[in-house]
């Protein structure tokens, strides 16, 4: 559910809901008690970030280990 707040405390607290909705949070705003507008995370930056991570795994794919250099860091990591 969507948390409600007016429009007067929506207007002077714009910025906090909007770092608020950033961390995906929702609010409906209401004027005189009436939901007037729903305030969501967008979209666009959720595909931006599937985007991002897509391009990180073709980039990753490209670069071959050998099997020893594999190991070598398998044992480092182990330490």
């Amino acid at each position: 559910m969507l948390e409600r707040i007016g429009s007067y405390d929506a207007k002077t607290k714009l910025p906090e809901i909007l770092r608020r909705v950033g961390t995906g949070e929702s609010f409906t705003i209401t004027n005189h008690g009436k939901p007037i507008a729903d305030i969501i995370p967008s979209r666009s930056s959720s595909k931006l970030k599937t985007e991002a991570a897509i391009s990180n795994i073709l980039k990753a794919k490209k670069h071959k280990m050998s099997d020893e250099l594999l190991n070598s860091l398998k044992e480092s990591g182990r330490k």
